[in-house]
């Protein structure tokens, strides 16, 4: 359910889905550098930009990353894979830094759907980070927080469901007990 004339990013939010099929079209450089663009432009604590990201686009690497999770069908099947990184020696507080991380994949995840592309961010590979550094030939400062899968959406629809705010949100009972 789209916000309707607000503004074109609450419009973009609202409507982004997990694509998890994609079609077989490969994405662009120009397209690639505007989803990294927008990923290193997310805010960081003490401006520490804290990413790093490894752009996989060889299908040989591909197949060896989708042998690192259960949802190695999604893997395989996408064009284009970005594994997002935490530096850890550019670190300075570990909660802010993994949170400024989300926040540039969060960027991406936007800009991928702005681009009339689909994306899904991948958590579970995180079991098998140590395979995936490898795979990848990461120094061992980068510690993997996500990857994520990117390409053409294959057609279908995707529907999503969120919890109404009465469930999320609570206003401050200055000074009373919450209640149940």
């Amino acid at each position: 359910m789209a916000v309707t004339g607000e503004s074109k990013i609450i419009d973009t939010i609202l409507n982004r889905r997990s694509v998890r099929e994609f079609t077989d079209r490969q994405i662009s450089k120009e397209e690639i550098s505007t989803i990294l663009n927008a990923g290193r432009w997310a805010p960081s604590g003490l401006n520490n930009q804290p990413w790093r990201f490894v752009v996989v686009r060889g299908p040989k690497t591909i197949h060896q990353l989708s042998e690192c999770t259960h949802y190695s069908g999604i893997v395989a099947g996408a064009p284009l894979l970005i594994a997002a990184f935490l530096d850890t020696e550019s670190s300075y507080n570990r909660t802010k830094d993994v949170q400024a991380v989300g926040a540039s994949i969060q960027n991406m995840l936007l800009t991928c759907c702005e681009l009339g592309l689909g994306a899904v961010w991948l958590g579970e590979i995180l079991n098998q980070h140590e395979k995936v550094n490898s795979i990848l030939g990461c120094p061992p400062k980068l510690e993997l927080m996500a990857v994520l899968a990117i390409g053409e959406p294959a057609p279908g629809k995707r529907s999503s469901a969120r919890k109404a705010l009465s469930e999320l949100v609570f206003e401050e009972r200055y000074g009373e007990k919450w209640e149940e």
